[in-house]
C-alpha cells in the first residue's frame, strides 16, 4: 500500500511526523545552536542571503533571519493548526507585538474585544498613543457590537476565545464572516483553547496567535509565542520581525518542539480535570459560580459545543468568601500551585483581584467582571482525584458561609 492510500493523520500522530527530515534521520532533532552559517560558494551565500522563503537554503543564513530549529517548530505549528505557515517567536508579546507592528500603520483601525490578553490591550493603546492607531473594545458575546464597530478604515479584529479568567466565549465564525465582508483582517489569541480543542482558521479567522509558553511548551521551561496562517500573511509579519529580532533562542525552539510532541495528550487529560472540577464546585455551597464553557449552565455552552472540540483546563470560580475568602482558599491548597500562568502539567491558581489590584481601580475590575471572590484554575495533568481532594481541603479553610 502506498502512502497516499493512507488517511489523513490524526493530531497525535501528525505532530510526531511533520517534520521528518531524510537528510538527519535524526528521532529527537538536533539543536542548531549557531549563530550563523557557512556558504560554499558565492551563488549559495547570494540564496542564503535572499530570505525567499521558497528556497530550501530560506533559514542558513543568519540565526535572526532564521534557524532550522526554529523553522523546524513553526512547520509543527503549521500544521497543528492545519496553516500554509507559520512563524515562532521569543514570547506570546512578541507574537502579537509582531502581528500588530506588521499589519497595522499610522490612522489605521482597530476593533478588540475587551476581554483579551492585557498585554495585548496595553501594546494597543501604546500603538494608539504613539502612532495613532484607533482602537473600538467591544463585548465578545454580542456579534452585532463587532458590525457596528467595523468602519471602512478598519485593519484588524482582534479576538480571544475562550478569554479568561471568564471563559467567555467569541462566535468566531459570525465574527470572521462580518470582519471579512468588510475588508478586515481577523487575528485570535487561541492560547487558553490550543489547536486540540479549537481550529481557528477552519472557522475562519486568519491569523492564530499562541503564548507557546503555555499549553504547547507545557512545561513551564521556556517563553515562546507562535503565529499561524496564510504564507503570505506570515510572510509580512517573519519580515517586520527579522527588523524587530524578536527570534527564540535554537534551544527553546527545540524545547517547544519537544512540548508539542505530547500536547495532545496532555490537553486530554486537562480537559478532563476541568469538566470534572467544574461539576465538583458547581455543585458546592460555597461557591457562588464557575465558568466553564464545559458546563450546561454556562450561558455559551452551546456556542461552545458547536465550535470547540473540548472545552480546557481553565476555569474562573467565584468563592463566596469574598477577597479574604479566595485568599484562605489559595492558602490551602496544597497540590495546586499559587503562579502565575495557563496550559503546564502543573495545576496552577491566581487570584485576579489581588494580582491586577495594582494596576487596575476597584471600579476597573468590576467593569470586567473580576469580583474580589474570583480565583483563576488552571488544571494540569495530575489525577482528578487527588486535585478534587486538594480543593475540597482548601474549600474547608474558607470562614463559614452560609448558602
Amino acid at each position: 500500500m502506498s502512502n497516499d492510500a493512507f488517511k489523513p493523520l490524526a493530531l497525535d500522530t501528525l505532530v510526531l511526523h511533520v517534520d521528518d527530515h531524510d537528510r538527519d534521520h535524526a528521532v529527537s532533532p538536533p539543536i542548531y545552536q549557531t549563530t550563523n552559517f557557512w556558504a560554499a560558494d558565492a551563488e549559495e551565500f547570494d540564496e542564503m542571503a535572499s530570505g525567499a522563503p521558497d528556497s530550501p537554503l530560506y533559514s542558513r543564513y543568519y540565526t535572526r533571519y532564521g534557524n532550522p530549529t526554529s523553522e523546524r517548530a513553526a512547520k509543527v505549528v503549521a500544521a497543528l493548526e492545519n496553516a500554509e505557515a507559520a512563524e515562532v517567536f521569543p514570547s506570546g508579546m512578541s507574537a502579537i507585538s509582531a502581528v500588530f507592528l506588521a499589519l497595522l500603520k499610522s490612522g489605521d483601525h482597530v476593533v478588540c474585544q475587551d476581554h483579551v490578553y492585557a498585554g495585548a490591550i496595553a501594546q494597543l493603546r501604546a500603538l494608539r498613543q504613539s502612532y495613532g492607531v484607533e482602537v473600538t473594545f467591544v463585548d465578545q458575546r454580542d456579534v452585532s457590537a463587532f458590525d457596528r464597530a467595523i468602519r471602512k478604515d478598519t485593519r484588524l479584529v482582534m479576538l480571544e476565545s475562550p478569554s479568561h479568567p471568564l471563559m467567555h466565549l467569541t462566535d468566531i465564525p459570525a465574527v470572521t464572516a462580518i470582519a471579512r465582508e468588510r475588508g478586515a483582517i481577523t487575528a485570535i489569541d487561541s492560547t487558553a483553547a490550543t489547536p486540540v480543542n479549537q481550529r481557528p482558521l477552519e472557522l475562519g479567522v486568519d491569523l492564530v496567535i499562541h503564548s507557546a509558553t503555555k499549553a504547547l511548551s507545557g512545561h513551564s521551561d521556556i517563553q515562546a509565542g507562535a503565529v499561524a496562517g496564510s504564507r503570505d500573511l506570515v510572510q509580512r509579519i517573519h519580515e517586520r520581525n527579522v527588523l524587530l529580532g524578536g527570534t527564540p533562542s535554537p534551544n527553546d525552539a527545540w524545547l517547544l518542539l519537544r512540548g508539542m510532541r505530547t500536547l495532545a495528550l496532555r490537553v486530554e487529560r486537562q480537559n478532563a480535570n476541568g469538566l470534572a472540577v467544574a461539576r465538583a464546585l458547581e455543585s458546592d455551597r460555597r461557591v457562588a459560580r464557575v465558568h466553564y464553557p464545559g458546563l450546561a449552565s454556562h450561558p455559551q455552552h452551546e456556542l461552545a459545543c458547536r465550535q470547540m472540540r473540548g472545552f480546557a483546563g481553565v476555569l474562573g470560580v467565584e468563592l463566596r468568601g469574598g477577597f479574604a475568602g479566595a485568599d484562605a482558599f489559595i492558602s490551602g491548597l496544597k497540590r495546586v500551585r499559587r503562579a502565575a500562568s495557563i496550559g503546564a502539567v502543573q495545576s496552577l491558581v491566581v487570584h485576579p483581584a489581588a494580582m491586577w489590584r495594582t494596576v487596575l481601580s476597584p471600579e476597573s475590575l468590576a467593569e470586567r467582571g473580576i469580583g474580589e471572590g474570583l480565583v483563576r484554575l488552571s488544571l494540569g495533568i495530575d489525577a482528578a482525584d487527588d486535585i478534587l481532594e486538594d480543593v475540597t481541603h482548601a474549600l474547608d479553610a474558607i470562614p463559614a458561609v452560609h448558602a
